[in-house]
């Protein structure tokens, strides 16, 4: 497959744009089922407590998380999103997403690989090319990403080594032709970041293990 790369002016890839007023009509009924999140705006709304706030989110790109979205973009934050697995996208909600421009969204059901690597990559890339401030994560792919971007930056000799699957092979491919064109970009990035949330209790493992041995870039 042709390598896909990052588009820093792409402000959404979906599956159908067509499925935004369906996506809608779903968002407008979750918000008689999620009154936490509608006192959130409520509250916070006008004081817009994550004003030029960037956050990444890569977490199912449902109709519940365009209510996220739409709840942190309310409070004022700068959103990009892509979804945490290649099948868990509803396109309606995608596309909802894409044409309000609550967010950057980059999210269809049915991704390779390749194409979920490059959502994952394409959600933790703003216009200017810089990073996130904080990471909304599920299963830890999008914090794996930055700091495996982190370690080849500061040890090349990495990228040298016989990726264990197909899937750590097209990451290790992205990460090669990121560190070709800017050898200190993922470092930036990760200086940048100032926190991370993760959905899944694997996740949450994960990043302790990584406190414990002195490897975790941010908390």
């Amino acid at each position: 497959m042709t390598f896909l790369e990052v588009d820093k002016t792409l402000k959404y890839k979906v599956a159908d744009l067509s499925l935004a007023d369906w996506g809608r009509k779903e968002v407008r009924l979750s918000e008689n089922e999620m009154p936490g999140l509608m006192a959130v705006r409520k509250k916070y709304g006008r004081k817009k407590p994550l004003k030029s706030l960037k956050i990444m989110g890569s977490l199912h790109m449902t109709i519940q998380t365009a209510m996220l979205i739409e709840t942190l973009r309310e409070l004022g934050a700068d959103i990009r999103w892509a979804s945490c697995n290649i099948f868990s996208t509803q396109d309606h909600a995608a596309a909802a997403i894409a044409k309000a421009g609550s967010a950057a969204v980059f999210a269809w059901k049915g991704e390779s690989l390749e194409e979920y690597w490059w959502c994952t990559e394409q959600a933790l890339t703003w216009p200017d090319g810089s990073g996130p401030d904080l990471i909304v994560d599920d299963g830890g792919d999008a914090t794996l990403f930055v700091h495996l971007g982190v370690k080849i930056e500061k040890n090349p000799a990495l990228l040298k080594k016989t990726a264990d699957n197909k899937e750590m092979q097209i990451i290790m491919e992205r990460l090669k032709y990121s560190q070709k064109q800017d050898p200190k970009r993922w470092q930036r990035v990760a200086a940048q970041i100032r926190g991370v949330s993760e959905e899944t209790t694997t996740g949450v493992h994960r990043l302790y293990q990584m406190a414990q041995a002195g490897e975790l870039l941010f908390p």
